[in-house]
C-alpha cells in the first residue's frame, strides 16, 4: 500500500499526497507486474557503453566518437520514431526502410535536376513521405489487406522507384548548404550551451507546471521529491553530454576546429517534443492507444478507427522521409542502397528494444529513441572493436530476439497480474 498524506487543495478539495517510499515501492510493484517501459533497454544501454568503454576507453569515450554516435543513429532513430505510431496498432511498416531512399531521391533530384531551393525540396520530400503513408493506410484500413503483405509489395516496388528514380547516374550527390549540414555539422559551442540551457529549463517548467496541475485539481500525482530528482537527473545528462561536445575533435584543429552539439541532435529532440506532446497530451494521442488496446471497443465508442489507423501511416511515412533526408545528408548523396541493408531492420529493432510492443497499445516515442542509441551503441563499439559485419548483424539479432522475449514475458506477467 501507498504511504500518504492527506492535503487539501485551493478548491477544497482533499487529496492523498504521496510519499517518495511509497512512489518508489509502487514502482517497483509495477516492474514485478510486468510493466517495464523502457528499463531493459536503459540496463543495456549503460552494459553496453561499460562494456564497450572498457575495451576501447580512449576510442569510444572520446568527443569525436560520442558526437558521430548521434549522427550515425539519425537517420535510423527518425525512421523508429515512425513506426511507433504503426506499432502502438499492432501493425507494421516494412517498406520505411526504401522509402526512405525513395524521398531521398526525390529531395536529390529536386535539388540537383531541378535546381529548386533546399526549403522546397526539403517540404517535397516530407510531403511524398506522407502520400506513400496515405496509400498505404488506405490500402491496410479500407480495402482489408493486411499491412504486412501491403508494405511487403511497396518493399519490393519502392526499390524499383528508386533505381528509376536515379536513372543511369546510379548516384545523385547533393549541393553544399542547410540539408547537407543538417547531419554532418555541429552547433557554434555558445549556441550549443543555449540549447541546453533551454531544453533544461523548458523540461523543468512542464514538469513543474503539470505537478502544479494536478494537485490543484487534487488528482493523484507524483511526489515532488521524484520530480525534482527527474529534473536533475536530465539537467545532469545533457550539461555533461554539452561539455563532451563541445570539446576539441578535430583531427587538426589548427586548420579546422570542429567542435559543437551536432545539428541531428535538435532535429531529434524537437520531433521527440512534438510527438511525445501529441500521444500523451491530445485526444488524438489518447485514440492511438485506445485502437491499439482494442479496435472494437474503440469503434462503439464513437474513435473512428479506420481514419486512425491512415493516420498512422501517413505519420510513420512522414518520420520516414525526414529520416532519409538525415541519411542522404550523412552520406552527401543518394544511391540505389540509401535505406536498404540494415535500415529497416535497424530501426524496428531501436523501437522493439526501447520497448514498443509488438501487439500494440504500449510504448512511447522516447522509447524509439533509447532503443536507436542503443543499436548505434551496438554498431559503433563492435566497430571499433574490430568485428566483423556477420558478428554485428548476429549480434543485432540477437539483442532483437531478447528484447522481443522480454516484452512477450513482460506481457504475460502483466496478464497474469491484472496490470494488463
Amino acid at each position: 500500500m501507498t504511504s500518504m498524506t492527506t492535503f487539501e487543495t485551493p478548491g477544497g478539495v482533499t487529496a492523498a499526497k504521496p510519499t517518495v517510499a511509497g512512489h518508489v515501492r509502487d514502482y517497483l510493484a509495477r516492474i514485478r507486474g510486468g510493466d517495464l517501459g523502457a528499463l531493459p533497454a536503459v540496463l543495456g544501454l549503460v552494459l553496453l557503453t561499460l562494456i564497450f568503454g572498457s575495451a576501447e576507453p580512449e576510442t569510444f569515450f572520446s568527443a569525436g566518437n560520442f558526437a558521430n554516435l548521434f549522427n550515425q543513429a539519425a537517420g535510423v532513430t527518425m525512421i523508429a520514431m515512425g513506426l511507433v505510431f504503426v506499432l502502438l496498432l499492432g501493425e507494421i511498416d516494412l517498406s520505411a526502410g526504401y522509402a526512405a531512399g525513395v524521398c531521398g531521391a526525390v529531395l536529390a533530384i529536386l535539388l540537383t535536376d531541378f535546381g529548386y531551393p533546399q526549403p522546397v525540396a526539403l517540404v517535397a520530400a516530407l510531403a511524398a513521405g506522407a502520400a506513400i503513408g496515405l496509400v498505404l493506410g488506405f490500402l491496410v484500413a479500407k480495402i482489408g489487406i493486411p499491412s504486412f503483405v501491403v508494405t511487403l509489395a511497396a518493399f519490393l516496388a519502392f526499390q524499383g522507384v528508386l533505381l528509376n528514380l536515379l536513372g543511369e547516374s546510379q548516384i545523385v550527390s547533393i549541393p553544399d548548404g542547410f540539408i547537407k549540414s543538417l547531419n554532418k555539422d555541429s552547433l557554434p559551442v555558445t549556441w550549443s550551451w543555449i540549447l541546453a540551457g533551454v531544453a533544461t529549463a523548458g523540461y523543468a517548467v512542464a514538469q513543474l507546471l503539470r505537478f502544479r496541475a494536478r494537485t490543484r485539481y487534487g488528482l493523484v500525482t507524483e511526489p515532488i521529491g521524484i520530480v525534482l530528482f527527474r529534473i536533475a537527473g536530465l539537467a545532469a545528462l545533457v550539461l555533461t553530454a554539452t561539455a563532451v561536445l563541445t570539446q576539441e575533435r578535430a583531427i587538426n584543429p589548427d586548420v579546422t576546429s570542429l567542435k559543437g552539439v551536432p545539428i541531428a541532435v535538435p532535429v531529434i529532440g524537437g520531433f521527440l517534443v512534438l510527438w511525445t506532446f501529441v500521444l500523451g497530451r491530445t485526444s488524438y494521442g489518447r485514440h492511438v492507444y485506445a485502437v491499439g488496446g482494442n479496435p472494437e471497443a474503440s469503434r462503439r465508442a464513437g474513435i473512428p478507427v479506420d481514419r486512425i489507423r491512415i493516420s498512422v501511416f501517413v505519420v510513420c511515412s512522414f518520420m520516414t522521409a525526414a529520416g532519409g533526408i538525415m541519411l542522404v545528408s550523412r552520406a552527401g548523396s543518394v544511391d540505389p542502397g540509401t535505406g536498404g541493408s540494415s535500415t529497416l531492420l535497424n530501426a524496428v529493432g531501436a523501437a522493439v528494444i526501447g520497448g514498443i510492443s509488438l501487439f500494440g497499445g504500449k510504448g512511447k516515442v522516447i522509447h524509439a529513441v533509447i532503443g536507436g542509441a542503443v543499436i548505434a551503441v551496438i554498431d559503433n563499439g563492435m566497430y571499433l572493436m574490430d568485428f566483423s559485419s556477420g558478428t554485428r548483424y548476429i549480434f543485432t539479432g540477437v539483442i532483437l530476439l531478447v528484447a522481443a522475449g522480454v516484452d512477450a514475458l513482460a506481457r504475460r506477467r502483466a496478464a497474469a497480474t491484472g496490470n494488463r
